[in-house]
This record gives C-alpha cells, sequence and structure tokens, in this order.
C-alpha cells in the first residue's frame, strides 16, 4: 500500500520550526496508591478447568488453555500467584521465577542486571515487592518447534500487580515465546508493573511474541531489558489493540556480541481517553550488529507517541527505524519521534516516518471492484497494519494474524 497522505517526514527532513517539542513521559502514577497485597490463588493442575472467563480472556492474547498441545509449555499467573505451569517440549525449563532463584544460584547474578532496579518509581517498586513472574530457559543447543506460551492476568480490582521475568536463550538455542497479558472486564481499575530481562546468548535466537489486551481503566508500565551476544538474534513482536487507560513501555536492547540482530515490530491502535506512549531502543555495541525497528500506529482517538531510538558505538554497524501512523477520525493524535545517534565513522543509520489518512484514491479503486466504502477503508487498514515478520512459527504467526483481525474491527 502506498502511503497515506499529510504530515509526513522522511530520512531525518527537519521539523517546522513551530514544531511542539517531544513530549513527556505522562502520567506518573503512584504504585502505592493501589492495592498491593492480595490472598493467593489455588493451584490448577488441568489449565482447561482455570475459569470460563479468564479462558476467554486468555484465548483473546493468544494463550490456548483447552488445547495445549499446540504449546511447548504453559505458564498462567493470576495477580501474584503461579496458578498453572506445565511443560511438554525438553530442551526448556520453565518455572516461576521464585523458584528459579532456589533452584538455580547462579540466576540472583542475573537479577536485576538487564534492567536497573533504580531505574524508576515502578522497578523501585517492583524490587522492593515479593515479585513474582516466569522464568524461561531454554538449553545450549536446543531448538523448540512449538511456541512456550505465558499469560499474566490482572484478576483483582484495583491491585498493582507486581511481576518479575527471566528469560535466557542458551548457547546455540533457538526458542519462540508467545505471552499475553490482560484482565478481567469487570476491572475498572489497576496497574500492571513487568519487569523483563531476556538473555540471548551466541549463536541463540529468540522470538517474543506479546499481545496486550487491557481495559480502559487499566494503567501499564512493562521495563525490559535484553543483552544480545555474538551471531544471536532477538526478535520482539508488540500488539495493542484494545482501549487501554495509560501505557509506557521503552524496551532497551544492547548488542554487545559481533554481528548481534535485533528486531522490533509493534502494532499499536489507539482509542478516546487512551495513552500509549511506546517505543525501542537499540545501542548498536559491537562491529557488525544490526538492527531494524518497524512501527504501525492507528488512532480513533488518544493519543500514541512512537518513539524509537537507535545509537551506533561500534564499525559496520546497520540500522533501520520506520514509524508509520494513521489517523482515522478527528481527535486523534499520533507523535512519532524517531532519533539516530552515531558515535563511530563507517555506521549506517536511517529513519523513515509518517502520519497521516487513508488516501481516498485507493478507496476509490476498491470500491471501484465492488467493495463498500467501509468495506474498503477496512482492507486498507490491513493492509496497513501488515508487517512482514520473518522466521515466526506457524502457529505464532495465525496467533498473531488473528489478534490484529480481531481487534481491527473496533477501529472501524
Amino acid at each position: 500500500m502506498r502511503e497515506i497522505g499529510a504530515a509526513e517526514a522522511t530520512n531525518g527532513s527537519a521539523a517546522p520550526q513551530s514544531a511542539p517539542s517531544a513530549p513527556d513521559r505522562g502520567v506518573e502514577l503512584d504504585p502505592r496508591a493501589y492495592v498491593s497485597k492480595v490472598p493467593p490463588r489455588p493451584y490448577v493442575d488441568d489449565p482447561s478447568r482455570i475459569s470460563d472467563e479468564v479462558k476467554a480472556r486468555m484465548l483473546n492474547v493468544g494463550v490456548t488453555a483447552d488445547d495445549v498441545a499446540g504449546r511447548s509449555g504453559t505458564f498462567v499467573q493470576i495477580d501474584h500467584t503461579p496458578v498453572h505451569i506445565s511443560l511438554l517440549e525438553d530442551g526448556v525449563e520453565l518455572m516461576s521465577v521464585r523458584d528459579a532463584l532456589q533452584k538455580h544460584s547462579w540466576v540472583s547474578d542475573l537479577w536485576w542486571r538487564a534492567v536497573d532496579a533504580g531505574a524508576d518509581r515502578y522497578t523501585s517498586f517492583v524490587d522492593q515487592s515479593d515479585s513474582n513472574g516466569y522464568f524461561i530457559r531454554a538449553l545450549p543447543g536446543r531448538k523448540t518447534l512449538l511456541p512456550l506460551q505465558a499469560c499474566l492476568y490482572l484478576g483483582t480490582e484495583g491491585l498493582a500487580q507486581s511481576v518479575h521475568n527471566i528469560i535466557i536463550a542458551e548457547e546455540g538455542s533457538e526458542l519462540h515465546i508467545i505471552t499475553g497479558c490482560t484482565t478481567g472486564t469487570h476491572n475498572q481499575s489497576g496497574l500492571h508493573l513487568g519487569v523483563s530481562e531476556f538473555y540471548v546468548r551466541k549463536g541463540a535466537k529468540l522470538t517474543f511474541t506479546m499481545i496486550h489486551n487491557w481495559e480502559p481503566g487499566i494503567a501499564v508500565r512493562p521495563r525490559t531489558g535484553v543483552i544480545v551476544e555474538a551471531g544471536a538474534t532477538f526478535i520482539s513482536n508488540y500488539v495493542i489493540m484494545r482501549p487501554v487507560r495509560d501505557l509506557q513501555m521503552n524496551p532497551v536492547v544492547r548488542c554487545v556480541g559481533e554481528g548481534a540482530i535485533v528486531r522490533f515490530n509493534s502494532i499499536l491502535a489507539g482509542f478516546p481517553g487512551g495513552r500509549i506512549d511506546a517505543g525501542s531502543k537499540v545501542y548498536l555495541d559491537a562491529p557488525g550488529a544490526r538492527t531494524e525497528i518497524v512501527s504501525r500506529a492507528i488512532v480513533t482517538g488518544g493519543e500514541i507517541i512512537a518513539r524509537g531510538y537507535i545509537e551506533g558505538n561500534a564499525p559496520d554497524v546497520k540500522g533501520h527505524l520506520e514509524c508509520r501512523g494513521l489517523i482515522l477520525k478527528d481527535g486523534g493524535v499520533i507523535h512519532a519521534i524517531p532519533e539516530l545517534r552515531g558515535t563511530r565513522a563507517g555506521i549506517d543509520l536511517y529513519h523513515e516516518a509518517a502520519v497521516g489518512k487513508i488516501a481516498e484514491e485507493e478507496v476509490q479503486y476498491l470500491m471501484a471492484r465492488g467493495l463498500t466504502r467501509d468495506e474498503a477503508a477496512a482492507a486498507i487498514v490491513r493492509g496497513f497494519l501488515h508487517v512482514d515478520i520473518e522466521g515466526l512459527p506457524d502457529a505464532l504467526n495465525a496467533e498473531l494474524q488473528r489478534a490484529i483481525e480481531s481487534s481491527g474491527k473496533d477501529l472501524m
């Protein structure tokens, strides 16, 4: 699809002198204003016995409880309690992060290594909380055929859910993860705080697909750090296409090994009354490291701030940043902030950014071939949201596309 109309800036074109300064980070929420302690939830041996309400919400974020045969493992946490953990494939470790700290003494060396515990009030709150989360580890040289799934479910009204995850792809391994974060339809308020630390060892490949499905009163503050070693690949796919009160995330990746590869693909939908501030930072600190950051943003209301930052600090690194936004209705705001920083000769960094509207000639073209105006607009939106993700397993790609298709109807 040819792009989208007015208000376009490409390849670092200078902004008008009257352009506003970059937006701030939005509302600073106080986690202490939320409920912090809740009774533990009962453990469930069979995930199909999880309540129908929770299972329905899990399915909306790509996590199935009734048929887990297509998954290598399943982790479900409700509030602060891991309520189900099962593993169907060898070569992977899956457990609560608290159990991992007890089982492996070396896990404590990774605790708060990729993310600074004192980075902000949210990381500090998680650090001071009795947080739990998942520990996922692909063993050296092992390659899982099926994706592993994890769900973090906020079930108590007004809760500050505190989560700390550690994910490791050991040397030469390959691991695909789909994780869904969601809440009950009855939840009018709540705060999700999720710290995730990724370690992608030499020659490993880790694909991490996250789908969010919140309610309009929920605030979300993920904090993520990733360390990628020589010849390793980290791919992150993120989708949010349902209303949320306030989401703020900006994962930080450091490519510390020669030839490390990082890709971010994000699909964001903004609705009236909501605010999404989402970005990615990649530091290319080793020779030959490469990154690509691609985001698609659509608004019918509210505000989306799409950030991207690439820094080249070693010879022969390459980086591409692409941010495109589509405004479907008046009242929606998209603010694209692509940033590049180079500190060495011989680097190759570039960006593209565009914000606009559905092109009328494309609508007319499709209508001339028998579609109604609404059908034509929907087809254009679907095409706009398509992001080509190489190497995604069929099961994972199917869940990703299903989430986009089912949620995209709300945008129209």
